[in-house]
Parts: C-alpha cells; structure tokens; sequence
C-alpha cells in the first residue's frame, strides 16, 4: 500500500513545478494517506499514489510530461467523488483531502491548498459515506504506560466514538473483556496503543491505525479528554484510551478545537447489560447470516421508521438489559404500543418524515450543515407535537412523552429564516426569507428595482430610437447591453457607447444603464454575502442549542424503536414474558427468524428449571439446533425489552448467553475447527455461572470418538456440579444419556422421527426422554449420497451392530452413534426379547403413548405428518399390548 509523497517526487523535490511541489508537502505531512490534491474539478494523485487509486478506483492513468519530466497522474471527479472515496476507503485507505483555500480569480500565484478532511473507515462523516441506521465507529484498545502505578485491576481502556453522531462511550476491563468489547462494537476502524502486548486485538476484524505513542501518553490524553468530561471520573486506562480516540476524531475532522457535538464521554460497565461475545453474536446471528436467506434477527425485527430508531433498535439488541426494573418498564412500553393500534399507527405516521437528527446536529456543530440540513431539522421538529398528541394520556409512555421537547422557538427561527425549498449551495443565494432582515430586504429591493428598470427599457428605447429590432440583454463577460443590428445603426443616439462588435450587430450602453447595472450587480453581490453572513449566524444558533436537539433524538430514537417492538409484537403473535422466573419455560416456543422463511414451522415447548443441564438427542436435520437458538433468542429478546415468539413465557433474567453452535475454523490462524471448539468451550466453563445460558451442540465431535465422548461428559459433569448454569446440550453421543440417572439436575430431551420402509419423516417435537437412534445413514441418503455408498454404510452398520464395539460403543466404524447396536434391539428403551412392560410402565407403555397423544397440536400438523404419527402410535400401542406389529406380522 502506497502512502505519503512519491518517492520518484521526494526525490528531485527541487526540480518539481511549484504546484507538484506543493503535493508533495503536503503528501509528506499526511505520511499515512493517500493525499488527492483538489486541481479544478478532479481531486487528482500523482506518481505511486496514482498508480494505486487507479487500481482500487478502475480510473485510467495518464501520463504528465512537463520541464521536470514524465509523471503518472490519476483524476477523481469532485462530483462523484463519493463513490470512488467509498471504495479507497473500503481498501482500508486513510485518505487525506486537499482542497483549495483560497479563491483563484483572487490568488497571486499559485493556489493556496490545505487539507480540510481526513478520511478514514471509521471516521467519515459525509452521508454519502455512511449506512444510514447504522452506527459507524472508530474505537481505541489502550493501556496506561508501562512504569505507572495504577489502582485499578483492570488493565486496559476501551473506548469508541461515531464521529458522524457524537456517541462517545469507555470501558475497562481484561484482555478478554477487550474481545468481547470489539465484537460488541463492531468497529469499522481500530487504534491500539503502544502499551498493548502483541494478540490482545488479534481478533478485530477491522482496519488497525497506528498512531503517535505520544498521543496515548497519559498527560496528554488527559488534556485531550477533559475537553469533553471531567477526565477524574475515569480510571487510568480509561482516561488514555478516550483521550487518544479524541484526539484522532479532532485530527481526521480537520477542526481547531473540539467536536462540540459529542456532549458527553459515557463510561460504561458490560456487567450492566447481557454479554454476548463474538461466539453468540456470531451463532445467534443476529447481525449477521451467512446462510441463504441472509435474514437476521435484527432484520426481523426492524419495523423502524427513522435512521434514529433504527440505530437504537439495533443497540438494544447488541446490549440487553439485565436490570429487572427496567425489562419491566421497557415491556410496559412496548404493551401500551400493542394495545394502542391508532395510538401506534398515528407515532409511526409521524415519525416517517423525521431525519436523522444526530447526523444533522453533527454536520450543524461542525460547520458544515447547509441551509437544507436545517430545513430537515425543521421537519423534523414538526412532526414531533404530533407524537406528543398521540401519547397524551398513556402512563407507561409519559416518561418518553415529557423528553419530547418540540423545540418550538428553533423550528420557528429556522422557518422564519429559510425558505421552504432553498437551494444545494449557499453561495447560490435565495437561502433567507423576505422578512427575516430588514437590510437584505432593502438591497434586495434595490437589485429588484433595478432589474426591473431594465425589464422597461427595451420597450421605451425602441419608442425614443425607432429601432424596431433593439434588444437589452446581459452576459456575465460584458454586463448589460444594447444591441442594434447594423442596418439600424445609423439610429443610433449619441448618448449610446459602444461596449462590443460582433459580425452583424453592435452592444451599447447608456450612463444610465451602466449606473443601474453597478446598483443591481452590486446589490446582487452585497444580498449574497450578507444571506451567507445571516446564514452562518443563524447556523451558530442552532449549534448552541446542541443539548436541547440530542435529547431530543434520544426520545425519538426511543419512541420509534418501542413503537416498532410493539409493531412486530402484534404482526406476528409475540406474547410478553413474564420476567424473574426460576428457569426457562417456554409454551410453544418458535425461531423468529426461521418461522418468517420457512414454508411451515413447528412451535416447542421449553421447560428448564434454573440449572438444568437437558441432554438432547435425535437425528441430524431433526431442529435441535433451531430448538437450541430459538430459546436463547426468547431470552435475548425479553431482556432486550421485546415480546418473544411464543404462546406463554416465563423467563429468569440471565447474565450472559454462550454458544458453541455450529463449526467453523481459523486456517490463517492455524487453528483447526476441533481446537475452535475447544476454545469456545473453554471460555464457556470458565466463565458461565448459575445466571447464564448455555448452548453446546456437537462437543467433542472434531476427534476421535474416545476422546470426544469423554471430553462431552466431563463438560456435562462440570456444567451441573461447578457451573450450574442452565444449558441445551445437543450431542450424538447416546451414552451419555444415562447421565440423567446419575445427576439430579440432568435430564434427556430428543426430537421425534418415525422410520417407515426406510424413509425417515422428522416430526421436529421435542419430547422428554433419550432418542433411540441418529439416522445418520438416512439423512446421507436423504442429502443425495450416492446409493452405493449408502448400501455400503447399511452394511457397515449392520456388522457393528453383530461386532463387540466396548463399553458405550468404542471407536467402532458407526462412530457417530457409539451406541446404534443396543438401541437397534430395542423399542422404546426395552429390549426386544425382554417381557413385555405392562400398560402403565414407563417409558413405552400405555401412560406415555396417551401423553404423547394427548400433546399432539394437530392444527399445525401436516396430512402426512399426521399419518406417520399415526402409524408410530400405532405400533407403540402394539407392543403395549405384547401383541406384534402389523408391518412384523406381513
């Protein structure tokens, strides 16, 4: 990657034309950009750089040639120069802008250029840049210098700030806190400083920034910091981490003094809200899919009206509360939204027209807002006595209702000020209002009179001269004119002078026209420099009233983003959970993201007390890991503050959600995806506690079949004796189904299937109990397995089951259902040739075949789910009974 000045330039510095000379200062001060140099209506790269935006741009290089030489040079179009900065950023480019400062009709020489802006992945500002309902952050990993005394126990600071909105958050915590973090965060560029050991942010999937070890210097990051917060509420890391952000923000902004706009630094504890680390976000998916209908969680839910509610929807999810007062509260919200459908309808109406008004008051703080932006914040500030109105009366809203500052005295300045439609550019004029300012009003008077002379005159000089054919024009070169065609020149009066000749006419102008030209130009030029003067004083209003706004866009965001809740609540059948009961239970539970792209789905109920380690079993493509997913993200979504997909749910508040759900490698990092597992099973057994949630599906499945069903067990055993956290263990491994027999809060769990002349039908219920078999073969031939390699895997089977494979099955060549051999004799549990159970046994026996029975929903059940469930019921009933089944029997 190319950065700073060209080494061919550098090079012969003083042989360069002043303007090259002036690139390359200013591409040697910006030594780790790409410096594009504003030269008339392209930002243009020279030399190496050039050779490099060509690349990543698909611009086509031209070769220079000047008294200096040959150069390579490569031009961006200021027009559309978003969409090529947009890709020089998404190649981890810092790009540096260099614009002209100085106007060049008034320049002595060459153009004086400067940087305005820097340009970094996670610091852009300008909309076309930026998603819109996504925050885009830059976040800092520091720790206090090597040599300080510190008195706190953690080690490092995390910060992070959106530059485009203000947000400015600081953590601390250990190096695995600082894992977490960024996986939270999900920042789009990263700084790390100098005191952080090498592998802390091995993990960060973003662009990494290196900067002056001075910055993070804890003096100087102090100084920095304290600009936006009493830097003394901040523990040492903190302090270092936030300053050094900051001061990278000031820099890439290309201000003087300080972001205005960031109103205050919030420093953070993760412990407050439900941890989710990159391993849950990533098995939850819900930010991101990477299977075939792409949807997510967050997709799902996302009924929003406003890029504001959008982005707090989005936070909500990323950091569920585990505060029980407020679940409750946000619940209550949420209720009143759902029982109120015009109360709704009415607050998401009005909330279609609202803009996004962090990103506005960040563009207004920094001088950059045109008369357009306060247009927006304008309609913005309408709509919201519209929301005031339709909450008027509902309690559970009050609290976000009285946060609804209308504003009313800044939406009617900015009325008063600005016209209705102004234009893009503010030098263009037409920005203020008539009425607004009495002097503008006056020279727009004048310029208006004078115009309006002109108008006349035509008319009144072709009645003093007699020359039909003369016309009174202007031009921006020679002014206003009198034109006469040559035949008609000998009309022409003495008092006019000749101001240009062209081949068949002449332009004049009278001493009166000239005076009325230098009143209505000067008018014209006086009008626009005092609407940019009116302008800029009335954007330095708005920016001072900076507070007043954000607060407001927080209660928009907040509004929108419960109103939205409450949309997908009544849609599509979510119930509130009742929040603080001792475990999980689910009735009817569904996936809220599958049950939207499957064609049909089948609810399950959940019951796991507070500590319960449920086993489960069953074939593969049964849906014990949508099962899995499906509570976690019941959970998820209560404490998120949503309704949850399900009849009836009593949820406890949990601590932290893990997941080891699904495989998946690290071949750059030299991991395999056996020792990925490992690695998330061991931040699951050292950090769960009896608060959170676990999920572990296929432990001990990357090794061999000894190894990996021990290591299964001795997971299960810590689980329930040490961690007493309440998981969903989906395994393979049937052995350890007997478990449960040897530990109180273990208990097993499969999803039915019935087999009929090979064909296997997945029922998708969970029911209790162990499941007799994987169906590991069937489903190979089910997935389209060529059928020799299928009847040579039946027999296979076949000779296992006729082989001694050891205790629990061994290594034996069905390594995936060690135990296929002693179920395969069985039914139910109870062994082929043994006596038959008497009709109120256990398991297998009358008892359960009418709770199974009697369980049955068969209003979601298909015709030919119901057949098979029939016929399984059936032969159940058969054997009950002593008698053979009829399929035994033919």
């Amino acid at each position: 990657m190319v950065t700073g000045a060209p080494a061919t330039m550098r090079e012969r510095r003083e042989e360069l034309t002043p303007m090259l000379a002036q690139y390359v200062d200013v591409a040697e001060e910006y030594d780790d950009c790409v410096v594009l140099f504003r030269v008339g209506d392209f930002y243009k790269a020279f030399c190496e750089a050039a050779d490099e935006v060509a690349r990543v741009c698909e611009l086509t290089r031209i070769e220079r040639e000047d008294s200096t030489g040959t150069y390579t040079a490569c031009g961006v179009p200021v027009d559309n120069a978003p969409k090529y900065l947009r890709r020089l950023l998404d190649a981890d480019y810092r790009v540096a802008v260099a614009d002209q400062v100085e106007d060049a009709e008034q320049a002595s020489g060459l153009v004086d250029r400067a940087v305005t802006q820097v340009l970094t992945p996670g610091t852009v500002v300008e909309e076309e840049l930026l998603d819109e309902g996504t925050n885009t952050y830059v976040a800092c990993v520091a720790r206090e210098a090597e040599g300080t005394e510190t008195d706190d126990t953690d080690d490092y600071g995390v910060a992070y700030v959106d530059v485009s909105t203000g947000e400015c958050a600081v953590t601390a915590g250990d190096a695995a806190a600082v894992d977490e973090e960024l996986a939270r965060v999900a920042p789009a560029e990263l700084l790390v400083g100098p005191a952080v050991p090498d592998g802390v942010v091995d993990g960060a999937d973003c662009m990494v920034t290196e900067r002056d070890p001075d910055a993070f210097a804890p003096d100087a990051a102090r100084e920095v910091l304290a600009r936006y917060a009493a830097a003394d509420r901040f523990a040492p890391a903190e302090r270092v981490a936030a300053g050094a952000l900051l001061r990278y923000a000031e820099y890439t902004q290309g201000d003087d003094g300080t972001l205005e706009y960031v109103r205050r630094v919030r420093r953070y504890d993760p412990r407050r809200s439900l941890r989710l680390d990159a391993t849950a976000l990533r098995g939850l998916e819900l930010f991101e899919n990477h299977a075939d209908s792409g949807r997510t969680l967050f997709d799902t839910l996302d009924e929003t009206r406003s890029a504001l509610g959008r982005r707090r929807l989005r936070a909500w999810l990323r950091r569920p509360l585990v505060d029980r007062e407020r679940i409750d509260a946000r619940h209550d919200a949420v209720a009143a939204f759902a029982e109120r459908t015009l109360v709704r309808e009415d607050v998401r109406d009005a909330l279609s027209a609202a803009y996004d008004l962090e990103r506005l008051v960040g563009r207004i703080s920094r001088g950059r807002a045109t008369a357009r932006d306060l247009r927006s914040l304008h309609d913005t500030l309408a709509a919201v006595p519209a929301v005031r109105e339709a909450l008027d009366g509902v309690d559970a809203l009050a609290e976000v209702r009285a946060a609804l500052d209308p504003l009313d005295d800044l939406r009617e300045l900015i009325d008063e000020a600005v016209v209705a439609d102004p234009p893009q550019e503010l030098t263009e004029g037409g920005v203020i209002r008539a009425g607004y300012d009495a002097e503008l009003d006056e020279i727009r008077t004048t310029a208006r009179e004078g115009r309006e002379w002109v108008a006349n005159l035509e008319a009144s000089e072709r009645d003093r001269t007699g020359i039909d054919n003369l016309e009174v024009g202007y031009n921006q070169v020679h002014g206003y004119y009198i034109e006469v065609t040559n035949g008609q020149l000998e009309k022409v009066p003495d008092d006019y002078t000749r101001r240009q000749t062209l081949k068949n006419s002449e332009r004049f102008y009278t001493p009166e026209l000239k005076r009325r030209e230098d009143e209505i130009l000067g008018a014209e030029e006086r009008a626009d420099a005092l609407e940019y003067e009116l302008f800029v004083g009335l954007r330095d209003e708005v920016a001072a009233e900076c507070d007043r706004i954000g607060a407001l866009a927080d209660a928009v965001a907040r509004v929108d983003a419960l109103a939205a809740l409450a949309t997908v609540a009544v849609e599509r059948d979510y119930t509130r959970p009742e929040m603080g009961a001792d475990g999980v239970h689910l009735e009817r539970s569904r996936h809220p993201v599958v049950e939207e792209t499957a064609a049909e789905f089948v609810p399950n109920d959940a019951a796991l007390p507070r500590g319960t380690v449920a086993l489960i079993t069953g074939p593969n493509m049964s849906g014990k890991s949508t099962y899995m997913r499906q509570v976690a993200l019941c959970v998820v979504l209560a404490q998120a503050g949503s309704f949850v997909p399900a009849d009836a749910a009593r949820l406890p508040v949990v601590d932290r959600v893990f997941t080891r759900v699904g495989a998946s490698d690290d071949i750059a990092g030299g991991e395999s995806t056996f020792m990925r597992e490992m690695r998330e099973l061991t931040d699951v057994l050292h950090d769960a506690t009896p608060d959170s949630l676990v999920l572990l599906d296929e432990v001990g499945r990357g090794t061999a079949t000894t190894d990996g069903r021990a290591i299964a067990r001795a997971a299960v055993e810590f689980l329930h004796d040490e961690s007493g956290a309440t998981t969903l263990f989906a395994t393979h491994y049937h052995g350890l189904t007997d478990l449960a027999d040897e530990y109180e809060h273990v208990v097993n769990r499969h999803f039915a299937a019935t087999e009929r002349d090979g064909a296997v039908t997945f029922l998708h219920r969970i029911r209790e109990g162990a499941a007799s078999s994987s169906y590991g073969v069937e489903v190979a031939e089910l997935a389209g397995v060529p059928e020799s390699v299928v009847a040579r895997a039946h027999d296979l089977v076949a000779a296992d089951r006729d082989g001694d494979t050891g205790d629990d099955g061994g290594d034996s060549l069905v390594a995936d259902d060690a135990q296929r051999t002693l179920d395969d004799l069985t039914t139910n549990g109870h062994a082929a040739d043994a006596t038959p159970p008497t009709p109120d046994a256990g398991e297998g026996g009358v008892a359960d075949l009418l709770a199974d029975l009697r369980d049955l929903h068969l209003a979601e059940t298909t015709p030919l789910e119901a057949l098979n469930t029939l016929h399984d019921l059936q032969r159940r009933a058969a054997e009950a009974a002593g008698e053979v089944p009829e399929e035994e029997r033919r």
